[in-house]
């Protein structure tokens, strides 16, 4: 975009969130729960309004966001509707008249402008709102009415459709789950209906960027008689966020008071054996390598279609990736494991202080035990029960605590001793992966590491976090 002095941060709340300060939160940021926080239904009243979201190195962004409650937020509120139910969506515009109209179109669904109850042979005699490019639009003070009968399970983005170079920059955009109309069977929880799209948990990645000169240039015109012009010319990103979060802010509790136009975190917590649901949603401009430490994805579908065999429509047919290649407006749902197999020692620790079973084999001392497949309970690799960690620890005089250190290397382990006021941010002895976008640059906010598209992974020890 056209280039313009960039010598202040936008007005509004600022402040600094030290890294240690977001780490801790990690202790008290709330049990990990089956499915994603949202909004369900099938009828929803949208706001697109103005405010500002908060950025960890201290600054505040002028952005447009849509709610449910008239406040602005960002991302949008996530919608969480059913396969075949019809939804509606109103949506009123309460953006600055220079914003003009605002509208709402979501990737893969043929919305048509009035609710469901007025639909004529599933057409709109009366479309409500003005028309515009794209789709019908509320005027600035108006509102707009839409319905679409989603017909096919999966992971959709939702965004403006009015002047979309601009309007999803500001931060019109969210995140449509649609659940499918029966769970697979054998699924306490699937996302489509196929047995192999069973999970135990599930988290929202909604990817996205932000252009100050942008933001900026919005905000010194928002009072003007004249439409919001923001030239021509190369975005230029400087901040990169998770579900409408930079690091370190990604790992903070969600609803947190201190970030209170970004709702939605972004921390993952899974115990060993569990399949974890990854919804991944490019919601800006700009692609996105999402990388997840720990184990490759196996990529379920995308834009909400499964992929199968050719050769047999009852297998999934999806790629194992280590990196999600997310494009924008496009989705993959992709299902993540971790046990420990592979890693070559038994991560739940070796010696009497560790003393455990794997199917009913039990261990003392650091002698390997020879036991075949999972423990049903712990979901441990029993072929590397009882195997040391192939490394000499050194001892504790020898060691710079951090805040993480559990006082032991082990899976649930809080062995050892720690000197005063060292340890604590770990209560649960959890391992910690970084997931991250494989774009350098994209780790920073506004040039300064740690921040950006990146959170953590916290595999917790069996038994830590509830089912439901």
């Amino acid at each position: 975009m056209t280039i313009f002095e960039q010598n202040r941060f936008s007005a509004g709340f600022t402040r600094i969130f030290p890294v240690a300060a977001v780490l801790a939160l990690l202790s008290i940021a709330g049990a990990a729960s089956a499915e994603i926080d949202g909004v369900p239904g099938d009828e929803f009243d949208l706001t697109a309004s103005e405010g500002y979201i908060s950025i960890a190195d201290g600054g505040s962004v002028y952005s447009w966001g849509y709610s449910v409650d008239g406040t602005m937020q960002l991302p949008g509120p996530t919608l969480i509707v059913t396969e075949d139910v019809p939804v509606t969506i109103t949506l009123t515009n309460a953006l600055p008249a220079a914003a003009g109209n605002v509208s709402i179109v979501v990737a893969g669904q043929s919305m048509q402008p009035c609710a469901a109850a007025d639909l004529v042979g599933g057409e709109c005699p009366t479309p409500t709102g003005v028309q515009g490019a794209l789709t019908q639009e509320a005027p600035n003070g108006g509102s707009v009415t839409y319905t679409f009968t989603p017909t096919e399970p999966g992971t959709y983005e939702y965004h403006s459709g009015t002047r979309s170079d601009l309007q999803v920059e500001m931060g019109l955009y969210g995140a449509i789950i649609v659940r499918p109309a029966v769970t697979a069977a054998g699924c306490a929880h699937s996302a489509y209906q196929h047995a192999q799209t069973c999970y135990d948990r599930e988290y929202l990645f909604l990817l996205s960027e932000i252009d100050m000169q942008v933001h900026q240039a919005a905000e010194d015109q928002r009072s003007g008689s004249e439409l919001i012009d923001v030239g021509t010319g190369e975005f230029n990103s400087v901040y990169w966020l998770l579900n409408g979060r930079a690091g370190p802010d990604t790992m903070a509790e969600a609803g947190t008071a201190t970030l209170p136009a970004q709702p939605y975190n972004s921390l993952p917590r899974m115990e060993p054996g569990e399949r974890l649901l990854l919804r991944v949603v490019g919601a800006g401009r700009e692609m996105h390598p999402f990388h997840t430490h720990g184990n490759h994805a196996r990529v379920l579908a995308r834009d909400g279609n499964l992929i199968l065999s050719e050769t047999d429509p009852n297998q999934l047919a999806g790629p194992l990736l280590f990196t999600i290649p997310s494009v924008p407006g496009g989705t993959f749902d992709a299902v993540f494991e971790w046990t420990g197999q592979d890693l070559g020692w038994d991560v739940y620790g070796t010696g009497a202080a560790y003393e455990h079973s794997c199917n009913g084999t039990s261990v003392t001392g650091t002698a390997p035990v020879s036991s075949p497949g999972f423990d049903p309970t712990t979901n441990e690799y029993c072929p590397d029960h009882g195997k040391e960690i192939p490394v000499t620890l050194p001892s504790l005089s020898s060691l710079a605590f951090g805040g993480f250190y559990s006082g032991s290397p082990y899976l649930g382990g809080m062995g050892g001793s720690l000197p005063p006021g060292e340890g604590g941010l770990n209560p649960n002895a959890g391992f910690a992966y970084m997931w991250h976008s494989h774009t350098e640059r994209e780790l920073v906010n506004n040039d300064v590491f740690p921040g950006g598209m990146m959170t953590m992974l916290i595999i917790e020890a069996p038994g830590t976090l509830p089912s439901e």
